[in-house]
């Protein structure tokens, strides 16, 4: 979700910043020969780094990070991170036309061996809705990398129309990535929870973009025979409630964890399988959030 899409902020914050802390499962071990991709819609990448981002991710082992909402120039990423982690990092990006609307990238310490903007439809070229990079993963075969970030849309809107416009593409296009690489994944924030499991109170929003039906038939499609994606995060949790990545900004939501999962991970087969764990890096308080979502991290197995 955006944060253009939700109520503001209620006045519950001090003006003064308390000191960022690590979020929980920010020092988990990981193994060796593993790939550790993490993804986070940021609401802009110099904002969540005034709030605390930094902190979460100097400690977190990550190998890939993709983003989304970054709303700044890849060399603002790049410096952001190497300042974080001491680190060079590769960044590809893409930005919206309408400046501080969307814009994703993927920033990864392993070098990109190409990039390509966009999904095939023209009409999202200048959205900063869709960027994948190639990489050599650890076993030598090529490993495809998306950072996506789908429309939230609003029901009988222009808005809409554009989502379902997106997801088509998405019903076109994953087969074809599926079929032509070693490894692939869509990452990102696709703006849809997919079953009742992955929305608190899902009664309350079947009518709402987000939650509609048509909206969940797409990723029934995506996750089901027809075009057989895995939903990693839902497979290594098991039939539970979320572990949701997005808390609304009103009220007391994150507080009750009245939350959404709608930031995904989602591999192709052969590459799920290598997929032995999923966190998501939910903030232990409200204050020490550096965005309305968490980051889902998955450690892939070579």
């Amino acid at each position: 979700m955006t944060s253009a899409d939700t109520a503001p902020q209620p006045d519950r914050q001090t003006e003064t910043q308390p000191a960022p802390v690590v979020h929980a499962n920010g020092h988990d071990p990981k193994a060796d020969g593993a790939l550790r991709l993490a993804t986070v819609n940021v609401n802009g990448i110099r904002a969540a780094h005034r709030k605390g981002m930094g902190v979460w991710f100097a400690g977190r082992g990550i190998d890939i990070l993709t983003l989304q909402e970054v709303r700044a120039p890849k060399e603002i990423v790049e410096s952001l991170l190497e300042e974080i982690t001491g680190q060079d990092w590769h960044v590809v990006e893409t930005a919206a036309a309408a400046k501080g609307r969307a814009g994703v990238a993927i920033a990864t310490l392993l070098e990109p061996q190409d990039a390509r903007v966009g999904i095939g439809d023209p009409y999202f070229d200048d959205s900063g809705r869709w960027i994948e990079t190639d990489l050599v993963a650890p076993d030598g075969k090529i490993l495809t990398v998306v950072s996506a970030y789908v429309h939230s849309g609003v029901v009988d809107t222009p808005k809409q129309v554009d989502k379902y416009r997106f997801l088509d593409e998405m019903i076109r296009y994953l087969p074809e990535l599926k079929a032509t690489k070693d490894y692939a994944v869509v990452t990102g924030d696709l703006n849809v929870g997919h079953t009742k499991l992955d929305i608190k109170n899902w009664r309350g929003n079947t009518k709402k973009a987000g939650f509609l039906p048509e909206e969940r038939a797409y990723f029934d499609r995506f996750f089901g025979e027809e075009i057989g994606y895995v939903d990693v995060h839902r497979r290594l949790a098991g039939d539970v409630d979320g572990p949701y990545t997005w808390w609304s900004q009103r009220g007391q939501a994150f507080d009750n964890d009245t939350g959404w999962r709608i930031d995904y991970q989602a591999a192709t087969p052969e590459l799920a399988a290598k997929a032995t764990s999923a966190v998501v890096d939910r903030a232990p308080s409200y204050d020490t959030r550096f965005s309305d979502h968490a980051p889902l991290v998955v450690d892939y197995q070579f």
